[in-house]
C-alpha cells in the first residue's frame, strides 16, 4: 500500500482539525491547551486508509505565533490540503502557509473550502473564486477544490476521493538515501521509556537498528516501531513514525534532532544555498542580515552572507547565500528550509542546501563560487560529486565525506564516483579523490618548491616532508598526503624518502674548499677512533667555525653518507671505527662459553672510558649487536 503524508495548511479557526476528526475520527488536537482554547498550538497527527492509499495528516497550527511548530511538521508532507473557510475567505495565514509549501517544494495538493455550512451559494462562490486566485500559476493550479462541511459531513466522501487521486499521483519517495528521521516530537511513556515520532523521509528504519542521533552525535537503539499506531519491523520513507529507543534519556531529546545511520552523516554549521525570497518580503536579504532559518523539524538562528555581486537578494529574487549557523544542525545537499525574518517573525523565502559543509569564501571568490554552486544545483548524481572534488581543492574528498554531504546510499556513491573518474577529470589517490587539474597544480608547486630549496640549499639531501606539507598540503590528510607524494614520484621528477623529498637528479657537489673541510673533518673523527673528539674539536681540526650553519651541512654530509654515525646525543663515531670494535666484541664472545660481556670487559677490550663505553653498548643494543640481561650483554 502506499503511504503519503498530507499536510493541512490554513489561517486560524479556518477548521483544519474539525476536517481531519472528520477525515478520520481523530482529533489531532492533543495537548490539554489546545482542547481548553479550542486553536492547534502544535501539531498533531492522525492517519486515514483509502484501500490503495494510506494517509498520514499532519495537521499544524495557524495562528502566526505558531508558524514554527506549523514548519516542524510541514518539511515532511508529499501532498497540502489548502483549507479556506468560506465565511472568511483568503487570510494571512492562508497565503503564509501557502508559500511555505511553494518554497518547500510540494507539487500536489487540493483545496478544501470548509464550513460550507455557514455561508449562502453566492458566498460559496465568492470564497472559490479568490482561493482560484491565490493558487493561479502555481502547483495547485489544477488541483481539485472541494467544499465541505465538517459539521454535516457534507463533501467529505468527495474530498476522500479527490485526496485519493491525488495521492495515486505523487511520484515515490526516491530510493536514493539512507534513512533519516527529523524529530518533531520527543516524550517518555511510561513502560517503554524515550519515544520520538516524525516523517521518515527516506530509507528504512527496522527494530533493533543502531542508530545516530545528530547533531548531537549520541548512539542510540531502537526497541520498537510503530505506523499509524500500529507495531511493526520495519518503517519506509514516507510514514509517521514513533520509534521507541534505548540507550537514552528522554530529557536528553527535543524536537529538530534526527535519527541517522550512525557514522554516516555529520553536523555542520556552515552552508552554501540556493535562496529564493517571496515578492511579499518586507526587503531585500543583505549579508550579515540575522534571520530564523527552519530546516527538518529544527528552528535555528543564521547569519546570512549573500554571495551575489551586489551583496543583495531582492525581494522576489533568486540568488546564492552562505548561512552560518548559531549552532549546528544535521543537513544534507538538498535539503530544503524556510528563511523568516528575525524580528518581525515573518516568513521572506526559502531555499535549498548545495553545499553542507561549506568554507568561507573571500569576495574576489564570489563569481567562481556561484558558478560552482549552478553545477550543484542542475547536474547528475556525477556531476555534483565532481564539483564536490573540485571545490575541495587539494585535500580532496573521500567516499565517507560525499556520504555526509549527500545521505546517498552506498551503491549510488559508488556510482557517482566510478562515473566522475571515468572521465580522466578526477582522479583516485588511493581514498581521496582530487581534481587532475589541482593535482597537476600541485605537481607544478611541488616541484618548484624543491628546487628553490636546492638552489638555498645545495649541501642539504632534501626538503623536509613536513615543510611540503605544512606549505602546500595544509588540511591533506596524513595517508593521503603519503600517497600523493607516492604519485608524484611515480612521475619521475621527485624521489621521496623517509622523511625529505628530493629531485632525482640532485647531487651535492662541493666546491674544492668544502670538499677539502669534509676530508678532513672525516680523518678527525676516523684517526679518533673509538674515543672521538667533541664537536667543536673536530671543526677545528677541520678548520671550521663551529658556530657556522655551514659547517653543521658538511658534517650531515658525512652522517647521511654513512661515514659518521651518531652514537649517543652529539656523540660521533666513524663508521670504520664501528666495524672494528664489532668484530673484536664478536671475537671475544666466541671464545666464551656464554658469550656474556659485562660494562667493566667491554671498557677493557674497547680499550676506553666509560665516558665512550656505556653509548656505545647502548648503540650495540639498538642495532642488534648485543642484547641486555642484567649487568650483562649477550653478543648476538
Amino acid at each position: 500500500m502506499k503511504s503519503i503524508i498530507v499536510g493541512t495548511a490554513g489561517h486560524i479557526d479556518h477548521g483544519k482539525t474539525a476536517l481531519v476528526r472528520a477525515l478520520t475520527g481523530i482529533d489531532a488536537d492533543r495537548l490539554p491547551e489546545e482542547k481548553r482554547r479550542g486553536i492547534t498550538i502544535d501539531i498533531g497527527f492522525a492517519d486515514l486508509d483509502l484501500g490503495d492509499v494510506r494517509i498520514g495528516f499532519v495537521d499544524v497550527p495557524g495562528h502566526e505565533r505558531f508558524v514554527k511548530n506549523m514548519l516542524a511538521g510541514a518539511h515532511g508532507i508529499d501532498l497540502v490540503a489548502l483549507v479556506i473557510a468560506a465565511d472568511e475567505s483568503v487570510m494571512p495565514q492562508t497565503r503564509e502557509h501557502f508559500d511555505i509549501c511553494r518554497l518547500l517544494g510540494v507539487s500536489q495538493g487540493v483545496v478544501v473550502l470548509t464550513k460550507k455550512d455557514l455561508v449562502d451559494p453566492e458566498l460559496l462562490e465568492l470564497a472559490q473564486a479568490e482561493a482560484e486566485e491565490l493558487i493561479k500559476g502555481s502547483f495547485l493550479e489544477s488541483a481539485p477544490i472541494v467544499a465541505v462541511s465538517a459539521r454535516t459531513g457534507e463533501g467529505i466522501d468527495e474530498l476522500k476521493n479527490a485526496l485519493r487521486r491525488s495521492a495515486l499521483a505523487v511520484n515515490s519517495r526516491s530510493q536514493d538515501f539512507v534513512a533519516r528521521l527529523p524529530i518533531d516530537r520527543a516524550f517518555s511513556m511510561k513502560g517503554f521509556g524515550a519515544v520520538v515520532t516524525g516523517t521518515l523521509i527516506a530509507g528504512e528504519i527496522h527494530e533493533g537498528d543502531e542508530l545516530e542521533l545528530l547533531p548531537v552525535g549520541a548512539r542510540v537503539r531502537v526497541r520498537g516501531v510503530q505506523v499509524h499506531g500500529a507495531s511493526v519491523n520495519v518503517a519506509s520513507a514516507g510514514q509517521r513514525t514513533a520509534i521507541n529507543l534505548g540507550g537514552v534519556e528522554a530529557a536528553a531529546l527535543s524536537r529538530g534532532l534526527v535519527l541517522a545511520p550512525p557514522g554516516r552523516l555529520r553536523a555542520t554549521q556552515v552552508v552554501d544555498a540556493s535562496v529564493q525570497l517571496l515578492d511579499s518580503a518586507p526587503r531585500g536579504l543583505r549579508s550579515r542580515q540575522r534571520v530564523r532559518v527552519h530546516v527538518g523539524a529544527a528552528e535555528v538562528l543564521a547569519r546570512v552572507r549573500v554571495l551575489e555581486q551586489n551583496g543583495e537578494i531582492a525581494a522576489g529574487g533568486k540568488g546564492f547565500a552562505q548561512l552560518r549557523f548559531e549552532t549546528p544542525i544535521a543537513g544534507v545537499a538538498g535539503d530544503r528550509f524556510i528563511v523568516r525574518a528575525y524580528s518581525p517573525q515573518v516568513t521572506i523565502g526559502g531555499g535549498v542546501i548545495l553545499d553542507p559543509f561549506a568554507t568561507k569564501h573571500r569576495a574576489r571568490e564570489f563569481a567562481e563560487v556561484r558558478a560552482a554552486l549552478g553545477n550543484l544545483s542542475q547536474g547528475d548524481h556525477a556531476a555534483r560529486v565532481s564539483q564536490f572534488v573540485i571545490s575541495a581543492g587539494g585535500a580532496g574528498v573521500r567516499r565517507e565525506d560525499i556520504a555526509a554531504r549527500t545521505a546517498w546510499h552506498d551503491e549510488l556513491i559508488a556510482t557517482a564516483l566510478d562515473s566522475a573518474t571515468r572521465g580522466g577529470s578526477i582522479l583516485k589517490i588511493e581514498d581521496t579523490f582530487i581534481a587532475r587539474a589541482k593535482f597537476d597544480e600541485l605537481a607544478d608547486k611541488v616541484l618548484a618548491e624543491i628546487t628553490a630549496h636546492h638552489k638555498r640549499e645545495p649541501l642539504a639531501r632534501g626538503l623536509s616532508k613536513e615543510i611540503l606539507r605544512e606549505r602546500l598540503f595544509a588540511g591533506v590528510a596524513p595517508d593521503a598526503f603519503r600517497a600523493m607524494l607516492a604519485e608524484f614520484e611515480k612521475r619521475g621528477a621527485i624521489v621521496a624518502e623517509k622523511e625529505i623529498v628530493r629531485l632525482r637528479e640532485h647531487t651535492r657537489e662541493l666546491s674544492e674548499d668544502d670538499t677539502r673541510a669534509r676530508d678532513l673533518l672525516e680523518r678527525a673523527y676516523q684517526d679518533a677512533g673509538v674515543a672521538p673528539p667533541s664537536i667543536a674539536d673536530a671543526f677545528a681540526k677541520a678548520g671550521l667555525n663551529s658556530s657556522a650553519q655551514h659547517s653543521r651541512k658538511i658534517l650531515q654530509l658525512l652522517i647521511d653518507s654513512g661515514a659518521l654515525v651518531k652514537v649517543h646525543g652529539e656523540m660521533f663515531f666513524h663508521r670504520a671505527a664501528l666495524d672494528e670494535l664489532t668484530k673484536k666484541l664478536r671475537a671475544h664472545a666466541d671464545k666464551t662459553a656464554d658469550r656474556t660481556i659485562d660494562v667493566s670487559g667491554f671498557k677493557d677490550l674497547a680499550g676506553v672510558s666509560r665516558k665512550y663505553a656505556i653509548p656505545l653498548l647502548e648503540h650495540f643494543d639498538r642495532t642488534r649487536v648485543t642484547r641486555r640481561e642484567g649487568e650483562k650483554r649477550i653478543v648476538l
